[in-house]
């Protein structure tokens, strides 16, 4: 498995965005619950060039596209480029992982599974499960993961995904979740040098501590989910994401930007 190598400065800390979920169409003002998910999308990628300086790189953590074909792809890549630093895609439910792998390969855009840097490794699964909405770690997936993590004992772990492991508290949303989490988690735990596991699909924010590894979601580039509902509901907050400053000691200082210029600070 190719590893890429990210450019980071003289400091001792590394600083990641996390986007997702945008469910971009193909159509030219497609929508997503009223709301214009290309230009919401363009909103938060200006956002973040005017707000957070240099990153080092951009997680974009699945639901890429609404209609999983091809155009709604090439449409996304022409949005991404804008970006002046690496981007790296995995696959949502609403995504196609082939024609995704396929488009989002363009200078500075990619698939790639492994990121490192200096004190990190950042691994990027892969939690589709065709012709559903909730996920799955393939055996294959859980292999790669066990394999990494046993390669990479003197780096911190920061791994990457879809669909959540653990129950967020809405009912409608938890049965939408990865349907495999014991597996994922009996290799998570065998570890002690992961320190952060981060997803997108729920459309919200979500922090927890568990056996001392950060566990968060994000807002979505478009429609946020209000959190502890029966059944979806629309919030009214605004789009935003994730700023993510991984330091040399394996701490996590994390916060949550919207479009309305809240930062809500979590660590």
């Amino acid at each position: 498995m190719k590893k890429v190598q990210l450019r980071q400065s003289e400091s001792d800390y590394i600083k990641l965005i996390q986007i997702t979920d945008s469910h971009i169409t193909a159509q030219a003002e497609g929508k997503f619950d009223g709301m214009d998910t290309g230009l919401s999308l363009d909103r938060v990628l200006e956002y973040i060039c005017a707000q957070t300086g240099v990153a080092d790189a951009v997680l974009f953590t699945g639901d890429l596209v609404h209609e999983p074909v091809k155009p709604a792809y090439e449409k996304l890549l022409k949005k991404l480029l804008r970006l002046d630093v690496p981007v790296f895609c995995l696959a949502g439910n609403h995504d196609n992982p082939d024609i995704m792998r396929a488009v989002l390969r363009h200078k500075h855009v990619s698939t790639a599974k492994v990121l490192e840097c200096r004190h990190w490794q950042i691994l990027m699964l892969n939690s589709f499960l065709p012709n559903s909405h909730a996920g799955r770690l393939a055996s294959d997936e859980l292999e790669f993961l066990q394999s990494q993590l046993m390669c990479s004992m003197d780096k911190h772990i920061l791994i990457c995904l879809h669909h959540p492991p653990v129950s967020i508290g809405s009912p409608w949303m938890d049965v939408m979740m990865l349907e495999n989490p014991g597996e994922f988690f009996a290799v998570v735990d065998a570890y002690t040098n992961i320190r952060g596991i981060i997803w997108g699909h729920i459309h919200q924010t979500f922090l927890l501590e568990r056996n001392k590894v950060l566990l968060m979601a994000s807002p979505s580039t478009c429609v946020q989910f209000l959190p502890q509902t029966e059944q979806y509901v629309k919030d009214d907050r605004m789009p935003g994401y994730r700023e993510l400053t991984l330091q040399a000691d394996g701490s996590i200082n994390t916060s949550i930007r919207r479009l309305d210029g809240h930062n809500y600070t979590k660590i």
